[in-house]
């Protein structure tokens, strides 16, 4: 058994086939896996479950990825978030990172294993 296999990921992601591909990429490599498909949603696994990482989308509805990140404030532990999003502006970046998000990914610009090679990163594995 591999320390991938105790690592928890939630990722937040109202874009149904982007999620799923990287469920399946990421349970391949041996990690569990949790989908939320808006910001509600994502709180509420995150309220249930301490996970270790958070691949978080910024636009989605309910509540928003800064809504979310806002949120973490109020658990007990806090994953690491990687920010996967498809806004690019600076100033949205600025509001992730001060927000408490410990990276910002501009979808158009990085492929699923780059995805995956930061969560690897992230993680320290």
């Amino acid at each position: 058994m591999t320390e991938k296999n105790h690592k928890k990921i939630l990722i937040a992601e109202d874009e149904n086939a982007i999620a799923k591909a990287l469920q399946l990429k990421l349970e391949h490599l041996g990690f569990n896996v949790e989908l939320a498909s808006n910001g509600e949603e994502a709180l509420e696994a995150l309220k249930k479950t301490k996970f270790d990482l958070m691949l978080l989308d910024i636009m989605m509805p309910k509540v928003d990825g800064f809504g979310v990140l806002a949120g973490l404030k109020n658990l007990n532990y806090k994953p690491i978030v990687l920010i996967s999003s498809n806004l690019s502006q600076s100033s949205d970046r600025d509001k992730a990172i001060s927000l408490g998000a410990d990276d910002f990914l501009v979808k158009s610009d990085v492929s699923l294993k780059e995805i995956v090679d930061k969560i690897n990163e992230a993680l320290s594995l």
